[in-house]
């Protein structure tokens, strides 16, 4: 496989070796594989964690249970304000 770097990423790459932290440019541009791989497998895992979220959210809707979206608000603001509180201690 034949890939072709713009010159900061070639920049970039030869930084990373330079500075010792990798031994060479295949290991900096496996590393970042490895890296989009992991951020992939993240994403993946949050995505479907929010489609569960969701349908959980439509079947209550779905059963009547509803909340007041000021209430939601109003509370939420109020967690807000006691963390910045006890934040600024």
């Amino acid at each position: 496989m034949n890939i072709s770097l713009t010159t900061e990423l070639e920049q970039f790459i030869q930084s990373q070796v330079a500075s010792g932290k990798y031994t060479s440019s295949e290991e900096v541009i496996l590393a970042g594989i490895r890296l989009l791989e992991e951020w992939e497998r993240i994403y993946k895992g949050r995505f479907e964690e929010l489609q569960r979220e969701i349908a959980i959210g439509v079947e209550q809707l779905n059963c009547g249970q509803r909340l007041d979206g000021r209430e939601v608000i109003e509370q939420l603001r109020q967690k807000n304000q006691a963390l910045r509180k006890t934040q600024a201690q």
